[in-house]
């Protein structure tokens, strides 16, 4: 078996870099660390990931299906800021979550970015927590 670290990077499948970039900057406030002809390096609070330019087509959940998603941690006050800043945008928020039970507990919004990838926000109270607990 291998001993992960934990990661270095996530990728994320995008069409058009300079409007990902945008989003992903001025919607979720990360920042950019670098750009090449196909990939946008960003970071979230010591996180780095990648929006990736993409060949094929990104559709990783039908309709409004969240299986597939990427979460941002955020704090109780920006998560209630984050529901009106994100509908001034026109961003429309299509499920809400109180959890107080599974892996994870906090109230999440799910949206989508501009490809359609979904982003979760969530104000996380406690997690992961392992089943029986």
């Amino acid at each position: 078996m291998i001993q992960t670290e934990g990661f270095v990077h996530f990728t994320i499948p995008v069409k058009d870099l300079d409007t990902s970039e945008e989003f992903y900057t001025s919607v979720l406030g990360l920042k950019k660390l670098r750009r090449n002809n196909h990939m946008v390096f960003l970071d979230a609070h010591g996180t780095s990931f990648v929006l990736t330019y993409s060949e094929n087509p990104i559709d990783p959940n039908v309709g409004d299906k969240h299986d597939i998603h990427t979460a941002f941690r955020v704090s109780p006050e920006e998560y209630d800021k984050a529901r009106t800043f994100l509908s001034e945008k026109g961003i429309r928020i299509f499920k809400e979550e109180n959890r107080d039970g599974g892996t994870f507990h906090g109230r999440s919004a799910y949206f989508h970015d501009p490809d359609r990838n979904v982003i979760e926000i969530i104000d996380l109270r406690r997690g992961p927590v392992a089943e029986g607990e």
